[in-house]
């Protein structure tokens, strides 16, 4: 979840959405995110909505405490119940994430399931994801997770050397999220997820291709390959502006993702999002497929966006205010905006063209027709003249992505 939140319009106290957010929703999925918000060290790169516990001392007392999160967290799936009233949608998937959700007890993020099973009922092949910090799990709390209801895990491995992880203040060790993918198996994990960053820093074109090999020889059926951003205000930032390491390059970056690409197609996974691979279709995730195809998404937990019918709202950011709304029986949300048609539409373009299917050339305007056109000819979109009435990127095009996506939306 994003540090920053928008400008918007005022939530009303008990979160009541207008009619319209509400119409055709059947013939939408509706999913659930739910954020927690602890980490137990800040890592350098990080810029989302997290709290280490000295972070907390004193901001937020009892109200701020993960011991009793869960708890808390519920309240406001209960108040999602009454938001959505008699909406007969069961939940397809749930996304835990943060911060490091597996900071808290396996038995809470089962009762933050069971509280959405409870409420709303989960579809027969719903998603249930969480993600975990290498450390922060062993073969005990991956048991009680995959008994409780979940059946797929997402491990944040970064980097598989050491120097890598060090810049960007990760702690786990290299071998440990190989090793949890063998752990998440032993448990009945159907799906198993492994992040990766590349552009670090420091880190050399064998340093990445080892981090691929280390990822693939796991076992996962899915890898995330992000491009590392440096976020103003983060402990990276500091220290490329000190000139402590080198700021990261865009050419590296497409290097890396070139690499990534051809080293994980080699191994069977098939890109279906610009930064995401998987070894089948069923290995996608699902949840994330929601955000990208402006389905409805509840997301619970401070800082947390969510979008139902062209409504969009988030919540406050600290625990401690997020705990005293809900406990005080009000809404955590701090503002939001209903989206125009024109909106939508944007989003749309702007979400949909990073996935393997592409848009549809019927939600360009003539400008952003023109546009494709030309990005047609210069070998960004494949050919066809376009794709059974598709915009869809070529390598070359995921490589310029955002600068394709800009001019199409005109």
């Amino acid at each position: 979840m994003p540090s920053v939140l928008p400008d918007g319009e005022p939530m009303p106290e008990d979160g009541a959405l207008p009619a319209s957010a509400l119409l055709g929703a059947g013939e939408r999925p509706l999913g659930f995110y739910l954020h927690v918000p602890y980490c137990a060290t800040r890592c350098g790169y990080c810029d989302f909505n997290t709290y280490t516990a000295t972070e907390l001392r004193g901001s937020g007392g009892v109200l701020a405490s993960r011991d009793n999160y869960a708890d808390t967290l519920i309240d406001e799936v209960r108040l999602a119940r009454k938001v959505l009233g008699d909406d007969p949608r069961p939940v397809r998937t749930v996304f835990v994430g943060g911060g490091t959700p597996t900071l808290l007890a396996a038995d809470d993020l089962v009762r933050m399931l069971a509280a959405v099973r409870d409420e709303f009922g989960l579809a027969d092949d719903a998603e249930i994801t969480t993600e975990a910090n290498p450390e922060s799990v062993d073969p005990a709390y991956l048991s009680a997770l995959r008994e409780g209801g979940f059946n797929r895990v997402s491990f944040g491995m970064q980097s598989a050397r050491q120097h890598v992880l060090k810049v960007l203040d990760r702690t786990h060790t290299p071998g440990r999220p190989e090793a949890c993918v063998a752990e998440a198996r032993a448990a009945g994990f159907e799906h198993v997820n492994l992040d990766l960053i590349y552009g670090t820093p420091g880190e050399t074109d064998d340093d990445w291709r080892a981090s691929l090999d280390a990822a693939i020889g796991a076992g996962p059926d899915h890898v995330s390959a992000y491009a590392l951003i440096v976020e103003e205000g983060t402990q990276l930032a500091r220290r490329i502006r000190r000139g402590e390491v080198p700021m990261t390059d865009d050419d590296v970056h497409a290097d890396r993702y070139l690499i990534a690409d051809e080293v994980l197609g080699g191994a069977g996974f098939d890109w279906y999002e610009v930064s995401n691979w998987a070894t089948s279709e069923a290995g996608r995730c699902l949840h994330n497929e929601l955000y990208w195809r402006g389905a409805d998404w509840w997301g619970a937990g401070p800082g947390a966006h969510s979008h139902v019918g062209g409504v969009r709202w988030w919540n406050v950011k600290h625990p401690g205010a997020y705990a005293a709304a809900l406990a005080g029986g009000r809404s955590p949300g701090a503002g939001r905006e209903v989206l125009s048609d024109e909106d939508r539409r944007v989003e749309r373009v702007l979400l949909e063209l990073r996935l393997l299917e592409g848009c549809p050339l019927s939600l360009l305007k003539e400008a952003g027709l023109a546009s494709a056109r030309r990005a047609l000819a210069d070998g960004l979109l494949e050919g066809g003249p376009f794709v059974q009435g598709r915009a869809v990127l070529t390598l070359r095009g995921r490589l310029l992505a955002d600068a394709v996506v800009r001019d199409l939306v005109d």
